[in-house]
C-alpha cells in the first residue's frame, strides 16, 4: 500500500511540474499584452503650481510684472502646464483682484466709528474686469453656504458685504479664478484644474464647469485634498458615477498623485474604473526638495520616475522663504529651471530615453478579451501546483492531498474575492519558485559530495562534528568551478519560473497604475530565506526528528547569543532596505549613478554585490566543505529578489528584465573574482603549511 502511494506521488509530482510549466507558458501572452501597453504613453508633462507662483509674487515689488516674467522663464525651461486650485478670497488678495476688510477696518476706511456687535467681511474689487469675472462666483458661493451677501461700495469702487467673519470667509473654496485661467491660456500653457470635494456636488454646475474647461483645452484634472470630487455625496447622489459620465463626455481624464495606497485619495479607484482608466500617475516635487536638492539630483529623480515607475506628470512646487544670509525673501524657481533645462538637463535626459514633452496621455486600455480568463485559470492551476511542490519538499508524499486542498480553497476564495485569490497565488508562487530552486541546488551539491554522484573517496575522510563529513576531496578546482557555474545558472532559471506567475496573475491596469498593490511582499522577502535555512539545518542529513532533537538539546552559549543578535540586526537592516523607504549609503549612491550611466538600468545592489557573488562562491566551496552550505541561505536572497523585482508592477517589464539579467551577469563576474582570490589564498596557505608545520612539529618534539 505504501509503495503504491509512493508511485502515485511520483506521478503526481511529474504532473505538478507539467502544470507549472503550462502556467508559465500561459502567462507569456499576458506579459506580451502588458509590454505592448507600456509602450503607448510616451509624453511627459511638467506642471507648475500657479498658486505658489502667485504667493511668491506677492513678496515682489511688482507682482504682476513678476508673474509675467516667470511665465516666460517657465515656458523657456520646459514647463508646459499650470495647476490652478479652487480659489479663495485669500488668493484673490495675493493676485490683487480685491481688498478685504473686517467691520472695524471698513468703518475706519470710511472715517466712521466701528459698528457695535458686527464682525462682517467687506471686500472691494480692484476694477470693473475683476468685478465682472468674480462677483457672480462669490455671490453664488456664499449664498450656497447660506451666508447673506449684499452690495457695498467705497471711493468709486464696487464691493460686497459678506455677513460672516473674515477668518471664516477666507476658508470658503470657490471655482478656479476665471481671470487666471484666461491669462494662463493666453500665455500658451495647458491648464490642470485642481478640484476638491469641499464644495457640495452639483451636477449642473460641474457640467458647465467642465464645458468651460474643454474650451480652454483642459485634458486632465488633479484633485486637492484626501478625496476626489463627488466622493462625500456619492452615497446620497451617486455623484461619482455622474462626475465620471461628465469626464467621459468632455474627454477629460484625471491624475493620481504618487503615494502609498493607504494615503491615496478616496474614490480614485472607482473614478478610474468609471473613466476607463483615463488616468496618469503624477510625481510631486515638494517645495522643500525643490530648494534643497541640486539640479542634477532633481533631474535624476524625474528621469528615474518616468523610466522606472511609469510617471508621466511632474508637479513642481515652490514657496517664499526668508533667507538671513541674503537678507531677502527667496524662492527655488531658478533651481527648478536649472534642473529642467540647465545643469540638470532633465528634459534632455527624458528626450534621450524617447519621451516627448507635452500633455500626458493615458496608457492604452482595452477590456481584456475572454481568452485571458482561460489563461488565468491555467495560471491558477500552475500556481497551486508550484506551491504543492514546495510543501512536498518538506512533507514528502503529500502532493495529492495538498493539491486537492489547494483546488478547493482556491475555488472558495474565488467566490469571496477574485483579487485576493490572484494575489495569494502570486505570492505563493513567488515564494515557492526561489525556495524550490535553492532546495534543488542543495540536492545537486549533496549528490556530488555525499550522494551517489560523488567521486570515489569523495566523502571518505572520516566523521567530524555531529558525526558528519565536513570535507569532501575528490573534485578538482576546475571541475568544481564548472559545476558551481552550471548549478548557479540552473538555480536562477528555476527561480525565474516564479516571475510569470507574478505578472500573469496580476495582469490588471489597477496594479500598473498603483491603484492596487501586491500585498504580502514583506513575506516574500523573508519566507524563502527562512525556508532555505530550515532545509539546510533540518533536511540535509539524518532524519527530521533527529535533527530537531539535536537542536533542542544544544547548549546555548554566549557565542550563540552573539550570533543571534548579529543575525537579528542584519535581518532588521535587510527589511529596512526592502521597498522604497530604505536609505542608501554614499558609496551605494555613487555605484547606482555609475551603473545607471553605463547601462541605462541599475541592477539591485543586494543581488549583484551581495547574494549572487556569495552564492556562486558558496557553491564552489560547498563542493569541498560542508560548512559552506550556509551560503545557500545567502543565495536565497538574490533568488527571491529577482522575483520581487517583478512584484513592482508599475515598473515596465523590459526594465525589470534588464535589471535581473544585469544583476546575474555582474554578480557572476564578482563571484568568479572571489573564487580566484580564494584559490590564490588557499594555495598560499597550503604552501605555508607544507613549509612550516613539519618544522614546528619537530621543534615541539
Amino acid at each position: 500500500m505504501q509503495q503504491s502511494w509512493q508511485q502515485w506521488n511520483r506521478r503526481a509530482r511529474a504532473l505538478m511540474w507539467v502544470l507549472t510549466l503550462a502556467g508559465v507558458l500561459a502567462a507569456l501572452p499576458l506579459g506580451a499584452a502588458r509590454w505592448q501597453m507600456e509602450d503607448t504613453a510616451e509624453k511627459v508633462e511638467f506642471v507648475f503650481d500657479y498658486r505658489d507662483l502667485v504667493q511668491v509674487a506677492s513678496y515682489q515689488a511688482h507682482p504682476k510684472a513678476f508673474i509675467e516674467e516667470q511665465l516666460g522663464n517657465m515656458k523657456e525651461a520646459g514647463v508646459t502646464s499650470m495647476a490652478v486650485f479652487e480659489t479663495s478670497l485669500e488668493e484673490m488678495v495675493w493676485s490683487d483682484r480685491l481688498a478685504v476688510y473686517n467691520s472695524a477696518a471698513a468703518a475706519e476706511l470710511a472715517d466712521k466709528p466701528a459698528p457695535l456687535d458686527e464682525n462682517y467681511t467687506y471686500l472691494l474689487f480692484t476694477g470693473a474686469e475683476e468685478e465682472a469675472a468674480l462677483r457672480p462666483m462669490i455671490e453664488q458661493t456664499f449664498e450656497a453656504w447660506e451666508i447673506a451677501v449684499r452690495p457695498w461700495s467705497f471711493g468709486g469702487r464696487s464691493g460686497l458685504v459678506l455677513e460672516t467673519p473674515v477668518e471664516n470667509a477666507m476658508l470658503k473654496p470657490m471655482n478656479p479664478d476665471p481671470i487666471a485661467l484666461q491669462s494662463i491660456h493666453a500665455a500658451g500653457f495647458s491648464i490642470v484644474p485642481r478640484l476638491s470635494d469641499r464644495i457640495p456636488y452639483n451636477q449642473q454646475m460641474v457640467d458647465k464647469q467642465l464645458a468651460e474647461y474643454q474650451q480652454l483645452g483642459v485634458r486632465r484634472i488633479l484633485f486637492d485634498g484626501d478625496a476626489v470630487k463627488g466622493y462625500a455625496d456619492n452615497a446620497e447622489k451617486k455623484s461619482l458615477e455622474s462626475f465620471a459620465a461628465l469626464l467621459n463626455k468632455y474627454d477629460i481624464g484625471v491624475s493620481a498623485i504618487e503615494a502609498p495606497i493607504a494615503k491615496g485619495q478616496k474614490g480614485m479607484n472607482s473614478l478610474a474604473y468609471l473613466t476607463h482608466y483615463n488616468l496618469v500617475r503624477l510625481y510631486s516635487l515638494s517645495d522643500a526638495d525643490a530648494s534643497a536638492m541640486s539640479p542634477e539630483a532633481i533631474a535624476d529623480r524625474f528621469h528615474l520616475a518616468a523610466k522606472d515607475r511609469n510617471i508621466r506628470m511632474f508637479y513642481l512646487n515652490t514657496a517664499p522663504m526668508r533667507s538671513s544670509a541674503k537678507s531677502a525673501v527667496v524662492n527655488s524657481l531658478d533651481n527648478l529651471y536649472d534642473a529642467l533645462s540647465g545643469e540638470g538637463e532633465a528634459i534632455k535626459k527624458l528626450n534621450d530615453r524617447g519621451f516627448e514633452i507635452g500633455q500626458a496621455e493615458q496608457f492604452d486600455y482595452e477590456t481584456p478579451p475572454t481568452w485571458h480568463k482561460a489563461l488565468k485559470a491555467l495560471l491558477c492551476l500552475g500556481a497551486i501546483a508550484l506551491i504543492t511542490l514546495l510543501v512536498n519538499a518538506f512533507i514528502p508524499a503529500s502532493i495529492i492531498p495538498v493539491f486537492v486542498l489547494g483546488l478547493i480553497g482556491s475555488a472558495g476564495l474565488h467566490v469571496l474575492s477574485k483579487s485576493t485569490l490572484e494575489q495569494g497565488l502570486a505570492l505563493g508562487a513567488s515564494i515557492s519558485a526561489p525556495t524550490l530552486a535553492i532546495i534543488w541546488a542543495i540536492g545537486r551539491v549533496k549528490a556530488h559530495t555525499t550522494g551517489n554522484l560523488r567521486p570515489v573517496g569523495g566523502a571518505s575522510e572520516g566523521k567530524g562534528i555531529g558525526g558528519l563529513n565536513w570535507f569532501f576531496p575528490g573534485l578538482s578546482a576546475g571541475r568544481r568551478l564548472t559545476m558551481a557555474l552550471s548549478i548557479f545558472v540552473m538555480t536562477s532559471v528555476m527561480s525565474l519560473l516564479g516571475i510569470p506567475y507574478v505578472f500573469g496573475l496580476l495582469n490588471n491596469m489597477t496594479y500598473s497604475l498603483v491603484l492596487e498593490q501586491f500585498r504580502g511582499v514583506s513575506l516574500l522577502h523573508l519566507a524563502p530565506i527562512a525556508l532555505s535555512a530550515l532545509y539546510v539545518f533540518l533536511f540535509t542529513s539524518g532524519t527530521l526528528i533527529g535533527n530537531i532533537r539535536k537542536l533542542l538539546q544544544m547548549q546555548i552559549t554566549v557565542l550563540w547569543v552573539v550570533v543571534a543578535a548579529v543575525l537579528g540586526v542584519a535581518g532588521m537592516y535587510y527589511l529596512s532596505r526592502t521597498g522604497n523607504a530604505g536609505e542608501a549609503s554614499t558609496f551605494e549612491l555613487l555605484m547606482r549613478n555609475v551603473l545607471e550611466t553605463t547601462f541605462g538600468v541599475r541592477p539591485r545592489t543586494k543581488e549583484f554585490m551581495l547574494s549572487h557573488p556569495l552564492f556562486l562562491f558558496g557553491l564552489f566551496l560547498a563542493l569541498r566543505y560542508r560548512a559552506a552550505w550556509v551560503f545557500f541561505i545567502v543565495g536565497s536572497i538574490g533568488q527571491l529578489s529577482m522575483v520581487d523585482t517583478f512584484a513592482h508592477i508599475h515598473t515596465p517589464l523590459h526594465i525589470s528584465l534588464i535589471r535581473i539579467l544585469l544583476g546575474l551577469v555582474l554578480g557572476a563576474i564578482i563571484g568568479l573574482v572571489m573564487i580566484g582570490v580564494w584559490q590564490v589564498l588557499e594555495g598560499v596557505w597550503r604552501k605555508w603549511l607544507q613549509r612550516f608545520v613539519p618544522a614546528i612539529r619537530q621543534n615541539l618534539k
